[in-house]
């Protein structure tokens, strides 16, 4: 990942650029990486059309699955399941895994309510995708607070 559009940002949005970037290259079969708000907005992308500093696509072609369209679906998912856990009474949502023919959707809780989405291929390892968004969660989860997450939002406003 190179430094190019990171000027102005501060070191803790831009570790979290490489963090990001460090987790694309780190697992086979990833489409799309997305680091969404809690109020659903997207923060981080794996999409270098949506990203100030270019992270190493992911996904070339084929169906649907920016990281755009990818931080949509995980604001809906956690929706759905974190009022499922209600009506469940099943306590707080900490990961949701959909799989589907054609690939899998994984979803992650940040400790600040934020989420970590990925959709992945349909050959994927699923516990080696989940086991390496729980690295990236434990190691962000720490760093994204209110101010970075402000500063994501406008660095994220500024490139589309």
């Amino acid at each position: 990942m190179t430094a190019t559009g990171t000027f102005g940002l501060s070191t803790e949005a831009r570790n979290l650029q490489w963090l990001l970037g460090n987790l694309v290259e780190e697992v086979p079969g990833l489409r799309s990486v997305a680091v969404v708000s809690s109020d659903g907005l997207l923060l981080l992308s794996s999409d270098p059309a949506l990203t100030a500093a270019p992270v190493k696509p992911v996904h070339t072609g084929g169906p649907r699955g920016s990281s755009a369209d990818l931080a949509t679906i995980v604001s809906g998912i956690a929706s759905l399941t974190i009022g499922a856990a209600r009506l469940m009474e099943g306590g707080g949502v900490k990961q949701t895994m959909v799989a589907m023919e054609e690939g899998s959707v994984f979803v992650m809780s940040i400790s600040d309510g934020s989420l970590l989405g990925v959709h992945a291929a349909p050959d994927c390892d699923m516990s080696v995708v989940a086991y390496h968004m729980a690295l990236f969660v434990g190691r962000a989860g720490h760093v994204l607070t209110p101010e970075l997450r402000s500063e994501l939002r406008k660095s994220m406003e500024s490139t589309q």
